[in-house]
C-alpha cells in the first residue's frame, strides 16, 4: 500500500507551506488541474490565478499534468502562463518526466500536486516525485472517479493512522 501514501496530505492548495518547500530547494510543481487546483471541468478562477502567481513569484516553474485532452489543458494554461502536458495517462510515468523536462527541474527538485490517489499520487510515486494529496475542491465527479474514492478513503485513513493523525487531521 506504501506506493499509494502520499509524501504529504494537506486539506486543500492554501494549505500548503510552498515557502517552506521552496527554503528546501524545491523549484518545480507539477499540478494535476480537475479538483485540485479548480473544481471538475471548470475554467480558471481567481483564486487559480492568484495562487499561481504567488508561486511563480515565489521563482517555481508550473506545469498542468493531465490526462485530459490538448484543448481542456492548453486553455487552462494559457491563462496562467503556465507549461503543461496534455494526456499524460497518470498513473504512467512519462507525463510527471515530461512535466520536469519542460522545467528544467529533476526528481529531487520537483513537487508534484494531486486529489487523486490511483492516477495522481500512484504515478508520482512512481516516477519518484515528491507527492502531494489534496482532498477533492467539489465532490460532484463522474461516476469512475466516485468509484475510486471508496478505496481512497481507506487508504487516506490508513495514511493518517501510520502517521499519528486524527480523523480530520492533515499535515502541516
Amino acid at each position: 500500500m506504501q506506493f499509494f501514501y502520499p509524501k504529504k496530505y494537506y486539506n486543500k492548495k492554501e494549505e500548503l507551506p510552498i515557502e517552506k518547500y521552496y527554503e528546501q530547494g524545491y523549484r518545480g510543481i507539477l499540478f494535476d488541474i480537475d479538483n485540485t487546483l479548480v473544481p471538475h471541468d471548470e475554467p480558471v478562477d481567481e483564486a487559480a490565478r492568484l495562487f499561481v502567481k504567488r508561486l511563480k513569484k515565489l521563482g517555481f516553474g508550473i506545469c498542468l499534468i493531465s490526462n485530459n485532452d490538448e484543448e481542456r489543458v492548453r486553455t487552462f494554461a494559457d491563462p496562467l502562463g503556465v507549461e503543461y502536458v496534455y494526456k499524460a495517462w497518470k498513473p504512467a510515468k512519462h507525463g510527471y518526466l515530461e512535466g520536469m523536462e519542460r522545467l528544467g527541474t529533476d526528481t529531487g527538485n520537483t513537487l508534484f500536486v494531486g486529489d487523486q490517489i490511483f492516477t495522481d499520487i500512484w504515478g508520482a510515486n512512481r516516477a519518484g516525485i515528491f507527492s502531494i494529496l489534496l482532498d477533492p475542491i467539489n465532490p460532484k465527479e463522474e461516476i469512475q472517479i466516485i468509484l475510486k474514492r471508496i478505496p481512497e478513503k481507506l487508504i487516506k485513513w490508513m495514511y493518517r493512522k501510520r502517521n499519528g493523525l486524527g480523523r480530520n487531521e492533515f499535515d502541516s
